[in-house]
């Protein structure tokens, strides 16, 4: 297949997977403000490092306050991790690919982003904001189970899988970062309830309350959630679950070699042992975890989207 092709699904993904991560990340930090109590001190601000827009949030703004923020991650052009620009992409790469993907999916993103623009204001303000991200959730895993259903495993198909895989990794990421962050500040403050809290939230985040439970068969503790949304080889979620996807569809495609070398160093570590209980031992791998995520993306773009 044409590479610029392959660049436009591998896009694709990224981004829609990005519109749900967004979405998932505002409705139950929404929830998890109201659960804590008010003088645990935690801010809004939190959400814009979780996604990774944090430089741009700070270049712009000195008030970091419910507001500004979700407007600036749901409906915000300039903010390229924003759910607006992210289904605005979603949309242009399918445009310029609609002979590689179902043709359903073209109906679906464009009424997807009408929807989206007629009611993105509900998600602004709290009173309609769990309904409107639900549908934006809901959306999106509906136009992954289309796709999943209907396309034909070949090479646009293992693109897709790969840039599906390495954005909802790096999201993973930034949700257990996320936690571990607000966990050492409740440790540092005495606050132990407040962590178990968050710690719940995150898993939420990511639709793995249920399969935690099954999996681990314990109460919800910082150290096992972070275990299981790391290392567990079968929930889709967990960064182990999406590395071993990504070695497959890599195994599938030709000219990969030195991104499979690139992946092995993300796998590796995983299969060791993970200090949990430091949290700032389990911040630094974190850190370098998502250093190794941007070579990986660097890798394929240079392995498969760059003229030669």
């Amino acid at each position: 297949m044409l590479s610029r092709v392959a660049e436009r699904v591998y896009w694709f993904s990224r981004y829609l997977e990005r519109v749900e991560s967004i979405a998932r990340l505002i409705q139950v930090y929404t929830s998890l403000l109201s659960d804590l109590p008010k003088d645990t001190g935690i801010s809004w601000h939190n959400l814009v490092l979780a996604s990774g827009s944090h430089a741009e949030f700070e270049r712009r703004f000195q008030v970091k306050d419910e507001k500004r923020v979700v407007r600036f991650l749901l409906e915000d052009q300039s903010n390229t991790s924003s759910l607006a620009f992210s289904l605005k992409m979603v949309r242009e790469n399918i445009r310029t690919s609609r002979d590689t993907l179902p043709p359903e999916s073209w109906e679906l993103i464009n009424e997807f982003q009408i929807f989206v623009s007629e009611n993105i204001q509900q998600g602004i303000n709290r009173r309609n904001r769990h309904e409107f991200l639900e549908q934006v959730i809901r959306t999106c895993q509906g136009i992954n189970g289309l796709i999943a259903d209907t396309m034909r495993r070949d090479g646009a198909w293992h693109f897709l899988r790969l840039g599906k895989n390495l954005e909802r990794a790096d999201m993973s990421l930034r949700t257990i970062e996320a936690g571990a962050s607000m966990s050492a500040e409740f440790a540092a403050a005495d606050m132990p309830e407040a962590a178990e809290v968050v710690w719940s939230s995150v898993l939420h985040t990511l639709d793995a309350m249920t399969p935690y439970k099954r999996t681990m068969r314990v109460a919800v503790s910082g150290e096992d959630a972070a275990a299981f949304l790391l290392e567990d080889a079968l929930f889709p979620r967990s960064v182990a679950c999406c590395v071993r996807q990504m070695q497959e569809s890599l195994d599938m495609l030709p000219d990969g070699v030195e991104v499979k070398k690139t992946l092995a160093k993300i796998a590796k570590p995983l299969g060791g042992k993970i200090d949990y209980v430091d949290l700032q031992k389990l911040l630094v791998f974190i850190d370098s975890m998502e250093l190794h995520f941007r070579s990986l993306h660097s890798a394929v773009d240079q392995a498969w989207f760059q003229p030669r």
